[in-house]
């Protein structure tokens, strides 16, 4: 490979553009002896001459050699200066993050933190992928799951997510409902994965075995099947709280006693955050202590 140094091609393209060794020395704030070694530098490295120099005050012309030196130096030089200003860019905190989420992350704490981050860094480029069920950090920057996961990260838990039963109204008094109640009662679940099973052992441990009747993974669709009677739901508070649930008065919401919850944490590589994904994980810790402060006035 050539030993061709960026400053020297930055030589030649001024010289190129300015006609003259003593010119493209004023515009670099060179000598002229420097900007002679440069070029005796350049041309030692591609193996010949890159410029005719006619002598005096006449314009060097360029060399065939040169030519093509030019053409693909100037490509380099471009590359370059996109390196400096990307570099540059994440120094800043711009760039790109890539984030792994889940719906009701999605639907609740993720546009806040997005909108934030955008509105810092106008420039930055966010993109999200929903998690599978058994999520890698992989080339992420961020994951949201709702339980920490191994392989090379740290977490840190944001916000405990209670689960609330969802009935139609009348099924139930007003006010909580004991797990106990649940037990052989028709319920309608989300498919045995990500907190699926834990919250399914939490009332079983509670005695509660409630007989699933449906499962879908949409928590719209598990909504819409309680409302037409299919049985009742068991979900999270940051769920129903980006549905209608709440003001749906074909619906109820109970808090349940005693109250299981689920940790919503957040992951990230191990030792290696750019200084975008470092703002929005305190992004994601304000809007996460405001979410949790919301959950204690529900």
């Amino acid at each position: 490979m050539l030993d061709v140094e960026l400053r020297h091609l930055t030589t030649m393209v001024t010289i190129v553009e300015e006609g003259t060794f003593g010119r493209a020395a004023a515009r670099l704030g060179y000598t002229q002896s420097s900007i002679s070694q440069q070029v005796a530098a350049l041309e030692r490295a591609v193996g010949g001459p890159v410029f005719e120099r006619p002598g005096g005050p006449r314009p060097v012309r360029i060399t065939p050699l040169g030519a093509v030196i030019l053409e693909q130096g100037r490509d380099l030089l471009a590359r370059a200066e996109a390196l400096s200003e990307a570099v540059e860019r994440f120094k800043a905190g711009d760039g790109r993050i890539d984030i792994g989420t889940f719906q009701s992350v999605s639907n609740v704490i993720l546009p806040s933190v997005v909108r934030r981050l955008r509105d810092e860094h106008p420039g930055c480029e966010i993109r999200l992928s929903e998690v599978p069920e058994d999520p890698q950090i992989g080339d992420l920057d961020l994951l949201f799951y709702d339980r920490p996961i191994d392989g090379g990260v740290e977490h840190l838990k944001l916000v405990d997510d209670p689960y609330l039963l969802v009935a139609r109204p009348g099924d139930l008094p007003d006010g909580p409902v004991r797990l106990g109640q649940l037990d052989g009662r028709p319920m309608v679940g989300c498919h045995p994965t990500c907190d699926q099973l834990w919250m399914e052992r939490a009332l079983a441990d509670a005695g509660a075995r409630p007989r699933i009747v449906f499962r879908s993974p949409g928590n719209e669709t598990i909504l819409s099947m309680v409302r037409a009677g299919l049985g009742w739901a068991v979900l999270p508070w940051l769920a129903l709280q980006g549905s209608d649930a709440r003001s749906d008065d074909r619906l109820a919401v109970h808090q349940l006693q005693p109250a299981p919850a689920r940790g919503i944490y957040l992951h990230w590589p191990a030792g290696s955050r750019s200084p975008l994904a470092v703002r929005a994980i305190e992004i994601a810790t304000e809007v996460a202590a405001e979410v949790a402060a919301e959950v204690q006035a529900a």
